[in-house]
């Protein structure tokens, strides 16, 4: 049979051979380029080492993040005790500029040959280091930041999520009760709720609690009860919008439940608002910290953070400038980087923004 109906005879009875060529090593390779299977998170991390804002953000935050972690392993100062020459207290080493040292230190450095770690900031008005200082107050000012983010997104989540998704009267009572929520005034919940919970609630000396103080669990639950307000609504009106989409009309149709259609089909496609809200969410915690603890309603000295430092630094501002400029400079940082990580993030994973 083979042999008495070629296949080459056969195909040249219904295609015309003549208009077919091989295909070039280009287009083999673009080939093997289309058939690469990858998945959602290589493909949006791939358009985000794409661009250069987003991947000198993330350079930018990745130095600071290893700075606040291994720097304090490195200089031999605390961030709460005055600098001690010899094992005693240098008296002489208060507002010290950058690069320099005490005449103390000057003397035992001549004296016994040693040279000693230099003050990068210098000093502050009570001898102590202050870049170690600025270390810590970075440390405490991310760390209210991302545990806030964290909160507000998982709480505005969950909420926006159910109130979008069921929408009629369950949509109507929880969003009556977000505009009731919104009308509170947090700056003063937090007063209240620092003086109540500095009466009734006593920590552990020595703990982590203990020294950053009543005025952040203050603030933390101000967050918590407060600020994840704008995030429920923001993904509520994302989910009004999708679900009524044709996949979201299969799913229900086949007898998916809501958590799932919510988790597969409904939130991946909210995942730009979310990661724009949550980034941008991050500086506005870190600035709600350091305004707070401007006005002394933050971390409990003798901890520093970022605002307490810049208050600090009003005292003396026309003989010690430097003392505002470098936390400024880190708050400035670590808000300009995230701001511009966030843009990135939002035009990498939205799928509504792929080509």
């Amino acid at each position: 049979m083979d042999d008495k109906f070629p296949k080459k005879n056969i195909l040249s009875t219904q295609i015309d051979l003549s208009k077919f060529e091989p295909a070039t090593d280009d287009e083999k390779r673009q080939q093997d380029v289309m058939s690469e299977s990858t998945t959602f998170f290589k493909d949006g991390m791939r358009r985000l080492m794409k661009n250069p804002l987003a991947v000198l953000s993330i350079i930018i935050l990745g130095i600071i993040l290893l700075t606040i972690v291994f720097a304090p392993m490195f200089v031999p100062y605390d961030y709460d005790e005055m600098i001690k020459v010899n094992g005693k207290k240098d008296k002489s080493c208060n507002n010290l500029a950058p690069f320099t040292y005490s005449e103390n230190e000057m003397a035992y450095m001549e004296k016994t040959g040693e040279k000693l770690f230099p003050h990068i900031f210098g000093t502050d008005e009570l001898g102590r280091d202050y870049f170690v200082r600025v270390i810590y107050g970075t440390r405490i000012s991310l760390l209210v930041g991302v545990f806030a983010s964290i909160i507000v997104l998982i709480i505005g989540m969950l909420y926006g999520s159910i109130s979008g998704y069921f929408g009629g009267k369950v949509d109507l009572i929880m969003m009556r009760i977000v505009d009731i929520i919104y009308s509170l005034p947090d700056m003063l919940i937090i007063i209240l709720l620092s003086v109540v919970l500095n009466q009734i609630i006593t920590f552990k000396p020595g703990s982590l609690l203990s020294e950053l103080g009543t005025n952040m669990i203050s603030i933390f639950i101000v967050f918590g009860m407060l600020y994840w307000v704008s995030m429920a609504r923001l993904i509520r009106g994302q989910i009004l919008s999708i679900k009524e989409n044709e996949y979201i009309l299969a799913a229900r149709s086949i007898g998916a439940k809501p958590g799932r259609i919510i988790g597969k089909h409904i939130l991946p496609n909210c995942l730009s608002v979310i990661i724009i809200s949550t980034a941008l969410q991050v500086p506005s915690a870190i600035f709600t910290e350091s305004y707070l603890s401007f006005i002394g309603l933050g971390v409990k000295a003798p901890m520093p953070s970022l605002g307490s430092l810049a208050n600090a630094a009003r005292n003396g501002l026309e003989f010690y400038p430097y003392k505002l400029i470098f936390p400024a400079i880190v708050i400035c940082l670590i808000v300009l980087s995230l701001n511009l990580l966030g843009d990135g993030l939002r035009d990498a994973f939205d799928p509504k923004l792929k080509r």
